[in-house]
């Protein structure tokens, strides 16, 4: 039989630090992610947020966040 990984072997890896990218003056003080900057565009042009757009969320903001501050 094939040695398959198991679910729970996946998270046993350390989480990777997200990119940060800097704006200064573009952004406040606090930390933005990619997946909260989506979220809040597309819902300023009328879309609502479903089901697959939290997780999307979740995942981009996980793998890259601005900062204003060093």
């Amino acid at each position: 039989m094939k040695n398959r990984k198991k679910k729970n072997e996946a998270d046993d890896k350390p989480e990777r630090k997200p990119y940060r990218v800097r704006l200064p003056g573009f952004i406040s003080d606090e930390d933005i992610g990619l997946g909260d900057v989506i979220k809040r565009a597309t819902y300023a042009i009328g879309v609502k947020p479903c089901g697959g757009c939290r997780r999307r969320a979740t995942v981009l903001n996980r793998w890259m966040v601005f900062s204003g501050k060093r």
